[in-house]
């Protein structure tokens, strides 16, 4: 039997400013430990800090523009600008930084497999 999700569970959020993470399915909201599905919120100038997680990640942005710092492959940190429309995969055991540096933020969906934790995530300190 499909299982319905009433409503997300507001999760805290990392970076600089505050940020709105509604967790549909995912280890808080749904007990679901396979994937995460959340739609984020992020005001102009946010950043949060880099992390390295043990998970992929798809983003999908739906206004607004996300940028998506990583490193090359000689080391140096590259920058990918993802405006809505446009989604990004970034793969586990990669380093990256989120940020939405344009005015009015961004607004998108992720889905992280498996599930986001903050025991996987491993954000710089």
């Amino acid at each position: 039997m499909p299982t319905l999700i009433p409503q997300p569970t507001r999760i805290q959020s990392a970076g600089n400013k505050p940020k709105l993470i509604d967790e549909y399915v995912g280890r808080v909201n749904s007990r679901t430990s396979a994937a995460s599905v959340a739609h984020m919120r992020s005001p102009q100038g946010w950043l949060e800090p880099g992390q390295t997680p043990e998970f992929d990640e798809f983003t999908i942005v739906l206004k607004g523009l996300l940028r998506v710092e990583h490193k090359t492959a000689n080391g140096t940190i590259g920058s990918l600008d993802v405006a809505a429309g446009q989604a990004v995969i970034a793969h586990a055991g990669e380093w990256i930084r989120y940020s939405t540096p344009q005015e009015g933020g961004a607004e998108y969906i992720a889905v992280c497999l498996p599930a986001f934790s903050m025991e996987t995530v491993n954000r710089d300190r």
